[in-house]
């Protein structure tokens, strides 16, 4: 099974195979609906349109980032309704060089689902290779899912605060330079970032052809700043998993996610930030 980056000549070899579910997860998060409208515009023949808000996500309550954690469940539950059973090859895609995508990759494996990969080069390189696309709404056989969530794979908020002064430990913030450094916040009200943290924009695991870089070289970029606890973070949990999938793909397993990230950290006033580089 592929179980972290798959080709899109591998899927395209694939794409009536039953056993493969694939999901397109394309979003924005200033314009929620943007990603299901281009979805019903065009997709991978076959693809489910897996939404992040409504369907990978639960609704935010007081204090929490804005992507919480989906009911294990009630997840469960949709994705057998979707065809994903324990044997299913799912594969998943944006068009944002997996930056959303990467969440749902996440979510699968936090249900104990190791054969789901992200389609290196996403859309956009399915689409420049001229590869079939289609408007039509699939209509999934129903499977058995059964998922047991594994908390170890991520951190709580008090957990992150516990450990600002940690020398073992290190956060990896995965927002483009202008957020992480307070100069320019265009999502959050508050700009900057946990105190101690480090930036690494998840587009530096991306290469000029827009897919992840060869295994050797995210190693030696990462390689750099792994501490025996690693965290990755982001603005709501969602775009960090790309940079926690690079570990994966460079050979560096056993990081955690941050869920609530930025926007659950700054929830809180009392909280310390930081702004620059």
């Amino acid at each position: 099974m592929h179980k972290t980056l798959v080709s899109t000549e591998t899927l395209a070899r694939h794409l009536d195979d039953p056993k493969w579910v694939v999901f397109d997860c394309r979003f924005d998060v200033t314009r929620p609906e943007a990603g299901r409208e281009g979805y019903l515009k065009k997709h991978i023949p076959g693809a489910i349109y897996a939404d992040l808000d409504a369907d990978w996500s639960s609704p935010p309550g007081p204090g929490d980032g804005r992507h919480p954690l989906p009911d294990p469940d009630a997840l469960c539950e949709r994705l057998s309704e979707w065809g994903v059973g324990a044997d299913s090859q799912v594969v998943v895609y944006d068009d944002g060089a997996g930056s959303v995508a990467a969440r749902i990759w996440w979510t699968l494996r936090w249900l104990g689902h190791d054969g789901v990969a992200l389609l290196d080069g996403c859309f956009g390189k399915w689409l420049e290779e001229g590869r079939p696309v289609s408007d039509e709404i699939p209509q999934p056989s129903p499977a058995v899912f059964r998922g047991a969530a594994n908390d170890a794979m991520w951190i709580t908020t008090g957990e992150v605060e516990r450990l600002l002064d940690d020398d073992a430990s290190v956060v990896i913030d995965a927002r483009p330079p202008e957020r992480f450094s307070g100069e320019r916040e265009t999502v959050d009200a508050v700009g900057g970032h946990i105190p101690n943290s480090v930036n690494h924009p998840l587009m530096r695991n991306i290469g000029d052809d827009g897919c992840f870089l060869p295994p050797e070289q995210l190693r030696r970029q990462y390689e750099k700043m792994q501490k025996p606890v690693t965290i990755h973070s982001c603005g709501s949990g969602v775009t960090a998993c790309h940079n926690l999938l690079a570990m994966e793909v460079a050979g560096l397993p056993g990081s955690r996610l941050y869920v609530g990230s930025w926007s659950e950290w700054i929830a809180s006033p009392q909280r310390p930030t930081a702004r620059g580089e």
